[in-house]
């Protein structure tokens, strides 16, 4: 397994990493979980990556009771949570959203429980909250990690204006600044990554753990030919995922992607991910699966990562034709 610096700290992750987003309490049971995340540790995987939304809470509890059997070493291992949407769905009530200082320390305190660990290794704001001062937020989270709770905080989805503020808070302030941002990005979602957050690459620095590596499942090629069954877009409640990824154009550009993927004799999906590790400014992929086979497909991304040389992501671009224009400097 490859291990990257996150951002500028010292910390080490994995550049593949195991997610729980759908998958937990919804596709899989326990069973499976522990089975896939035992098999994802086995080949040297650190980061699993979760928040207080993903099922309702009831993710973290799954991971939780995974991770009190397996007994590994608290050191051999990262855990992170996400605080914003509040894990009550419909009974929320006012505080129990958002990035107060109140909702961020009761939901570390509520993901602690859930997760049955004494400390997160990241905490990351799910969403910037338009409600709340980013002061706040930056004050918050440095309480937690002068109280243990936390070791490093970030971001997910922010803007990179909204990124340098919190920076910019805390230099003043003398507080702990976000280490990572947590964004979508795949063939198809480029622009935060190769555009929007350049600069604070080249200034503060930054890490990112990014999430749906794969379109959530499109880009591992299972969709070519339609929807199969209990697939993640068969899934009730989960229309709106169908509907923004199965575009005809989109399904189209795949094809092809699974044609050049074919003929370096490799998968769809191995492909994708390796084609978002082999950008420098991704610490680590973040993996979902519900099945063995799919895991370790997905982790032979690494074995991929050397066969994309110029003529390759060359073709990958003429495929996409999405390529973010960037400014001239």
């Amino acid at each position: 397994m490859e291990y990257r610096r996150l951002g500028k700290s010292g910390l080490q992750v994995s550049a593949l990493s195991f997610g729980s987003w759908v998958s937990f309490s919804k596709q899989i049971n326990d069973k499976t979980a522990d089975e896939l995340m035992g098999m994802a540790y086995d080949k040297g995987v650190n980061f699993f990556d979760n928040a207080e939304i993903y099922a309702l809470g009831e993710s973290e509890k799954m991971m939780g009771r995974v991770i009190k059997k397996k007994k590994w070493d608290r050191s051999s291992y990262l855990v992170s949570s996400k605080v914003f949407w509040g894990w009550r769905g419909k009974e929320n009530r006012p505080n129990q959203t958002g990035l107060s200082r109140k909702h961020v320390i009761e939901a570390c305190d509520e993901a602690l429980k859930r997760l049955q660990v004494d400390y997160l290794d990241m905490y990351l704001c799910h969403r910037p909250d338009k409600n709340t001062p980013i002061a706040e937020t930056v004050m918050a989270m440095n309480t937690l990690i002068q109280q243990g709770k936390v070791l490093y905080w970030g971001t997910s989805e922010w803007s990179g204006v909204e990124i340098m503020e919190a920076h910019r808070v805390a230099a003043e302030y003398r507080l702990v600044a976000p280490t990572m941002e947590q964004p979508q990005y795949n063939m198809f979602e480029r622009e935060k990554i190769e555009k929007e957050y350049l600069d604070v690459f080249r200034t503060v620095g930054m890490g990112t753990t990014i999430w749906s590596p794969l379109a959530s499942g499109l880009l591992s090629g299972k969709y070519n030919d339609g929807v199969p069954k209990n697939s993640r877009f068969g899934l009730q409640g989960f229309d709106w995922l169908k509907d923004r990824w199965m575009l005809e154009d989109n399904v189209k550009k795949v094809k092809k992607i699974s044609e050049l993927a074919a003929k370096m004799n490799v998968s769809t999906a191995a492909l994708s991910i390796a084609w978002c590790i082999k950008n420098p400014n991704v610490s680590t992929a973040i993996l979902g699966a519900t099945k063995k086979q799919q895991l370790t497909e997905n982790l032979k991304s690494l074995e991929v990562l050397p066969m994309l040389n110029a003529e390759v992501m060359d073709k990958i671009d003429a495929i996409m034709k999405n390529k973010p224009k960037l400014p001239d400097f």
